[in-house]
């Protein structure tokens, strides 16, 4: 005859980390958003470099406002998420998207000169190296926390 020995009270399976428990960061949706909005303020800076015309300057004020406002939002995000222990920051990233945002807050301060001097050339150059800086970080994903849990062994 065999017997059964209950070990735990719950019925829902344990899981090793916060991933496969379901849980999914939220600046993970954010975070890409950014990067295609300081994008598109790129390609925008190189339209109006070429063309002069006002409407280009204005598109990449505007996308360089809306990714800072998503950038905020993701960081926001991910300091919650790290505080409350879902997840561990992964520093690396974390500066490197810290640094890009910060060069994004300078590049909106130049390009709300008048002008051509508010694109060409420091506005061009900094929105240039916004994505580079964006798409350094590219190879180790988007996220700006570990994928393991803290309570998990590192």
């Amino acid at each position: 005859m065999q017997h059964a020995t209950i070990t735990e009270a719950s019925f829902r399976p344990k899981a090793a980390s916060a991933v496969e428990a379901g849980f999914h960061p939220v600046h993970r949706i954010l975070t890409p958003f950014p990067v295609a909005y300081f994008t598109g303020a790129l390609a925008t800076d190189l339209a109006y470099w070429r063309t002069a015309d006002v409407m280009w300057e204005d598109f990449s004020a505007w996308l360089i406002t809306a990714g800072l406002i998503v950038a905020g939002l993701a960081l926001i995000t991910a300091v919650i998420e790290v505080a409350t222990g879902r997840q561990k920051a992964a520093w690396a990233r974390v500066t490197g998207y810290v640094f890009a945002v910060l060069l994004a807050l300078v590049n909106i301060l130049v390009h709300s000169r008048d002008a051509y001097t508010a694109v060409v050339p420091t506005g061009l150059m900094l929105s240039a190296l916004v994505v580079i800086i964006l798409l350094a970080m590219a190879p180790t994903g988007w996220v700006l926390t570990s994928p393991r849990n803290v309570g998990a062994d590192t």
